[in-house]
């Protein structure tokens, strides 16, 4: 891209001055984070040599006055080490910032100047020491919109103080690598996309990178967003839900000073571990710590600890394989996660203190301090306590009436045997509570009540009776559990996070949603999905309207992004004929190869035809190559016949992979990903049939950039 000479001298001058600047902060930066490190070994040794004494009498009776000295020397220790920690976050920053220090810069005249003020903007901020000129201002920063959000113009961002208004007249981007600038383009409208096509025709990476160069008017919109509680996207495959989740994190920790959020108050629900790890250097790219990030496994066994619980993958792996079990599997879920059972599980709850807790009267030295009734009348009063809590708060009152009674003292053996009894109905044991629901089936019925009758309830019902006596609790059971749970006891494990970030929003189901409510009751929320990708069921865009009642946030908004940036136009178009009806998709323009069909006569031949077409692949440069399977099992097979062909690897339930080099993969564990070429290696009739079989044959087409090939042995799926 060619420059004015004269610009360019310019622009490299300005680089100069800016590199200088950062590596003078970057010298002062590391004489101070010297001193504080030597200050904090100081005040340690100072810990040690003065306050022995009081170590060692901290239980005696000066034992307060102990501690009360042990702090005085201690806090200050935490102080410098937290001061030390922020020092080496600045340099790390400020060496990032030598390398490249901005990456865009606009004009921007303000209504109430003349001149025109040059604003660069980079990763992080640099302010010239001692007085206001900031030589590069953060992507975050509310001026920085300008950027990502108009040409040429009349332009205006949101500050503070209110909206500023005035004129923009250029738009420069620059590639600059270890502190040298390579080029730089004046943009408009033509040349940005031709930046932005550039960019989607390299080859992905390892571990999924920040966008900030890139960033499109609209995923700017939901990044900066602080209006709504609750803010949810519906995003085509490939229009970066997943990037601008990220950014969108970034933007929150950056906006932290006024809204007092940090990275341990946000959270991130992944579909899965293999998906963590490859957004985990998202955020320590932009300059961020990371945030908590989870998978829904992880709240059910933090729900319900001790039991063996079918992870997700397992429950999707067999849901998705046709089997005979398929149909029940399918129809138990959508019941045990549907309005209708949330409604009788909170008829069951109310029942639990009346008919299921065997209350007794309770005797303390043979004579009776509390009745059964009285007892039982205590736990049905107060409805919106969680009887988790009126049951240890009755342990309290029968303990006070004990020790009213003038004989508490002195008894200490018999007011334990109280206690001892007291026990056997203060800590209820939800899942044998849960089992209840599906051995006494006429209760069951009577829970029901009126309602519409439910389709193969009475398979439903006894299948789920013979998966209660596994000893594994399957995963629709595990999250009906999880529910009774939180509304008998509550939790607070999660009380500090104060903004959550659900990806693949549309394969949870209601009840999870009610879930996510109890769990986060005063926290923010970011969903984004794509309801053309949903798993095991069916979804539409409806389906955010139910999200949106049960998390019941006082001001929500539903953003569309219908541009995908991934696939190719022939990869994309191919993936649209899997679609019932085809979406309004808008590819971003960018042509390669059309999408290739391979039929196999036999086993053998398939998996020549495979690993011909991945040496291919690697020849023209193409780094990341999967090979999708429906399910794990079929992953499996294929990797037995063809990991003596080539170097692969195998990535199952639990892997954490780095995505690198050639690897295979079932479907439902490459949501979120993307992989320079895709070969989908068992695409027969047998495979993929049903309507069921669409969506997950339009996940596997899109997860590819450049390059798609389908492999099938004999008869290829009547679906392609």
């Amino acid at each position: 891209m060619g420059n004015n000479q004269s610009e360019r001298e310019y622009e490299e001058k300005r680089l100069r001055q800016t590199i200088t600047l950062a590596e003078e902060q970057l010298k002062k930066a590391k004489e101070t984070a010297e001193k504080k490190k030597s200050e904090i070994v100081e005040a340690k040794k100072e810990v040690r040599e003065n306050t022995t004494h009081s170590i060692t009498n901290l239980y005696s009776s000066d034992g307060f006055e102990a501690l009360v000295e042990l702090s005085q020397y201690v806090n200050p220790v935490t102080d410098k080490i937290v001061d030390y920690e922020e020092e080496k976050h600045k340099i790390f920053l400020l060496e990032n910032m030598i390398k490249s220090p901005y990456f865009a810069r606009i004009d921007f005249k303000f209504d109430d100047e003349e001149e025109f003020e040059k604003i660069y903007i980079g990763r992080s901020s640099l302010r010239k020491t001692n007085c206001q000129e900031m030589y590069v201002y953060d992507w975050r920063s509310p001026v920085a919109s300008v950027f990502y959000r108009f040409m040429k113009g009349e332009a205006f961002y949101d500050a503070p103080c209110g909206r500023i208004t005035g004129r923009l007249n250029l738009k420069r981007q620059y590639e600059i690598k270890n502190g040298m600038l390579e080029y730089f383009f004046d943009a408009d409208v033509q040349i940005v996309d031709e930046f932005l096509r550039q960019m989607l025709s390299q080859n992905t990476t390892a571990q999924m990178k920040a966008i900030i160069e890139t960033i499109q008017q609209e995923q700017d919109v939901v990044i900066r967003d602080m209006e709504n509680d609750l803010l949810m996207v519906q995003g085509v495959a490939g229009s970066g839900k997943t990037s601008i989740a990220l950014h969108r994190a970034a933007y929150l920790m950056y906006q932290g000073l006024q809204t007092k959020l940090s990275s341990h108050n946000i959270m991130i629900i992944s579909p899965n571990s293999l998906f963590e790890q490859y957004i985990s250097n998202v955020l320590p790219e932009l300059g961020e710590d990371n945030v908590v990030s989870v998978v829904f496994d992880d709240i059910l066994n933090t729900i319900i600890k001790g039991r063996d619980i079918q992870p997700k993958n397992k429950f999707l792996e067999n849901i998705i394989s046709h089997s005979q079990y398929k149909q029940i599997r399918k129809d138990s879920i959508e019941f045990k996660t549907s309005k209708l059972f949330l409604e009788t599980l909170d008829r069951f709850l109310c029942d639990i203190p009346e008919q299921w807790i065997e209350f007794d009267d309770v005797y303390y030295e043979g004579v009776c301090v509390a009745g059964k009734q009285a007892l039982k009348d205590k736990i049905l009063g107060r409805k919106e306590t969680p009887l988790g809590i009126k049951l240890e708060q009755l342990k309290d009152y029968v303990l006070e009436l004990i020790s009213g009674s003038g004989k508490g003292r002195g008894h200490k053996a018999e007011r334990n045997l109280v206690k001892q009894e007291l026990q056997k109905y203060m800590k209820i044991d939800v899942v044998e509570l849960y089992k209840i629901l599906f051995t006494k089936e006429a209760y069951f019925y009577s829970l029901l009540q009126d309602s519409k009758p439910v389709e193969h309830i009475k398979e439903i019902w006894e299948y789920t009776k013979e998966n209660l006596e596994t000893g594994c609790l399957y995963y629709d059971d595990a999250i009906a559990i999880a529910y009774l749970y939180l509304k008998i006891y509550g939790t607070n494990e999660y009380k500090n996070i104060k903004q959550v970030v659900i990806d693949e929003a549309q394969d949870y189901y209601p009840l999870q949603y009610e879930l996510f409510r109890l769990l986060f009751p005063n926290a923010k929320f970011t969903i984004l999905g794509d309801m053309k990708q949903t798993l095991a069921k069916k979804e539409d865009v409806s389906f955010y309207g139910q999200i949106q009642k049960i998390l019941n946030k006082k001001k929500s908004s539903l953003i569309m992004l219908d541009k995908s940036f991934r696939c190719t136009n022939e990869i994309l178009n191919f993936s649209l004929k899997f679609m019932e009806q085809s979406p309004q998709i808008k590819s971003f323009n960018r042509n390669g190869d059309s999408p290739e069909v391979f039929v196999a006569d036999n086993s053998d031949a398939l998996i020549d035809k495979i690993a011909e077409e991945v040496k291919s692949c690697r020849e023209k440069g193409l780094r990341s190559i999967g090979l999708i399977c429906k399910t794990e099992s079929n992953s499996i097979r294929l990797f037995n016949k063809i990991n003596h062909k080539l170097d692969i690897q195998l990535i199952r339930n639990g892997s954490t992979s780095e995505l690198q080099g050639v690897f295979i993969i079932p479907v439902y564990m490459s949501k979120g990903l993307e992989f320079d070429a895709v070969l989908i290696c068992d695409a027969d009739s047998q495979n993929y049939h049903d309507e069921d079989d669409k969506n997950l044959l339009y996940v596997a087409c899109t997860r590819a950039l450049h390059k798609l090939g389908l492999f099938c042995e004999k008869e290829v799926s009547p679906l392609i």
